[in-house]
């Protein structure tokens, strides 16, 4: 026990410094990117700050699995190069057995990430996706989805107009049973208008079926309604606008994501792209477990026996061949081309077996 405690704490602290180091580096670009994106005459020194550091999260989440097994790598060598390997199987530790601690960490980190660090990332990427939209356009996002169904926003400084459907097309261009709220500049009701159906074409919404009330200019709204079999509203919505709306899956926080996909279904969106990003970070803690036996196959020989640059870089293209092949299934995934459960889950159950084939090679020939 004190064995693994040992090795738990050598590997937490390589973690830890090689994490930092990451961080500082990205923070760094990432204070530059800002710089350059934004005019130094609307957005200040301060407003930067704050984009990078509600940035800084999200650029750090997707890079784990690189960090782990450069942690894994700091750590096994440094062993190596101290003989502690070499005491510990001495003492009648078996490589398989050395390695429990890191695996152990690594599971434990992995978990921690999916379960807090990951509701982090969520948190400050949609306010980062908020604040950059109104640095850079002055709008916010214009689509949300509710157990209620489909709200839409649009509008300019004449007044504003809140749309509400209970059931959409994927992209969000044809709406169905869907109602339109119209209020003036200073928030007054201006009118309200029902329609069966209601399909986005250029620079406006084409209704059908639709009733109107006139609420502002009418002591009876009702009595005033008119119908009519084909209404056409103004609109500066584009379809690329309301499927950028929905922002990407990581701004959602995971125990969050299964009633969002529900409400995506019952809305008609596909829910695929959110599915794949679910069943992902589900499987986050075997692609960390499986970046340390990566590394943990190359480098826990000793030093004396050579070679130790060579295998290094075996176990750095090792990983970052996982790491392009854990996303490139997830594209996959995403596009329809893959079960949503075999592009997320078969990358690193895959690489756990081939890392401890390579290890039990490594150890007993």
């Amino acid at each position: 026990m004190i064995l693994f405690m040992y090795f738990a704490r050598r590997f937490f602290k390589a973690f830890v410094a090689v994490f930092a180091v990451f961080t500082g580096v990205i923070t760094m670009i990432e204070v530059v990117n800002q710089f350059n994106r934004f005019d130094s005459g609307t957005v200040g020194f301060a407003d930067v700050m704050h984009l990078t550091l509600l940035h800084i999260p999200a650029l750090m989440y997707p890079i784990l699995p690189l960090v782990m097994i450069l942690a894994t790598l700091v750590l096994f060598l440094g062993l190596a190069r101290s003989s502690e390997l070499v005491v510990t199987r001495a003492a009648g530790w078996s490589g398989l057995k050395a390695l429990a601690a890191p695996v152990f960490a690594a599971l434990a980190l992995g978990v921690l990430s999916v379960t807090v660090f990951n509701p982090i990332v969520a948190a400050t990427s949609k306010q980062y996706e908020t604040m950059l939209n109104r640095y850079s356009s002055g709008k916010e996002s214009v689509l949300s989805i509710s157990q209620e169904g489909l709200w839409l926003r649009q509008g300019n400084a004449d007044g504003q107009t809140v749309i509400r459907a209970a059931g959409s097309n994927l992209d969000g261009t044809k709406l169905v049973d869907v109602t339109f709220l119209n209020f003036t500049a200073n928030g007054t009701p201006l009118s309200r208008i029902d329609a069966e159906s209601a399909t986005l074409e250029q620079g406006a919404w084409q209704l059908e079926a639709a009733k109107k009330w006139p609420l502002l200019s009418s002591a009876n709204p009702e009595r005033d309604a008119k119908l009519f079999d084909r209404l056409s509203l103004p609109s500066d919505l584009t379809r690329e606008e309301i499927r950028d709306s929905f922002g990407t899956p990581s701004s959602i926080p995971i125990w969050d994501l299964p009633a969002f996909i529900d409400r995506l279904d019952r809305a008609g969106f596909s829910a695929r792209l959110h599915r794949v990003w679910f069943q992902s970070q589900l499987a986050l803690p075997l692609l960390l477990v499986a970046m340390v036996l990566v590394g943990a196959g190359f480098t826990m020989r000793h030093t004396r026996f050579g070679g130790t640059g060579p295998m290094v870089l075996g176990a750095l293209l090792m990983g970052f061949a996982l790491f392009f092949i854990r996303n490139f299934a997830q594209v996959l995934g995403e596009n329809g081309q893959l079960p949503v459960y075999l592009a997320t889950w078969s990358p690193p159950i895959a690489a756990i077996l081939l890392a401890l084939a390579l290890i039990l090679h490594m150890e007993d020939g």
